[in-house]
């Protein structure tokens, strides 16, 4: 059987060239089936409302693995608890910091640290210089988490923006 990745995006989406864009390509063409579905009002989210899309195409989809990208990861924290579901992985990709509250998302904030993140194997991937979590807030929260990092040399905010469009550590995961 073929796995199903849902891939979730953060504040004003991953198109190309972003790398969530390129896995999700990459992915299909592995045979995996993919969702990468498109939240509404990406560049203004609103907190229930990107809960609600995560909630039904949860149902609808029932990935087998999670990989969640900057905004995201806040949507899996405030969401997954009450998630009926148990993934195989789940890929956490470039957190932003609870201590900065991002203006255009101001209602994802304050956020919780989910206590179960509803997966079985779990990897942190973060940046030595992400401008929206610093590596010691992203170390800190991979204790608090108790999962795996990943730490990524001068990649920023892991995103086409910052320069970064590699697939490489993703499909190393995914793949193993």
């Amino acid at each position: 059987m073929n796995k199903k990745v849902l891939i979730l995006h953060g504040l004003g989406g991953s198109d190309y060239p972003h790398w969530q864009a390129k896995l999700a390509g990459e992915l299909i063409s592995q045979h995996f089936t993919v969702s990468f579905p498109s939240f509404p009002n990406r560049d203004n989210p609103k907190l229930e409302e990107w809960r609600e899309c995560l909630r039904k195409e949860i149902k609808h989809f029932n990935p087998d693995i999670v990989i969640c990208h900057s905004l995201a990861n806040v949507l899996w924290f405030h969401t997954c608890d009450d998630l009926d579901i148990c993934l195989d992985k789940l890929m956490l990709v470039a957190p932003v910091s609870r201590n900065r509250v991002v203006d255009a998302a101001s209602t994802f904030y304050p956020y919780p640290i989910a206590k179960d993140l509803k997966a079985k194997e779990v990897i942190m991937v973060a940046s030595t210089n992400d401008p929206y979590m610093s590596e010691e807030e992203a170390l800190d929260l991979k204790e608090i988490l108790n999962v795996e990092i990943n730490v990524l040399r001068n990649a920023g905010h892991i995103n086409a923006d910052s320069g970064f469009g590699s697939i490489g550590f993703a499909l190393d995961w995914l793949n193993k």
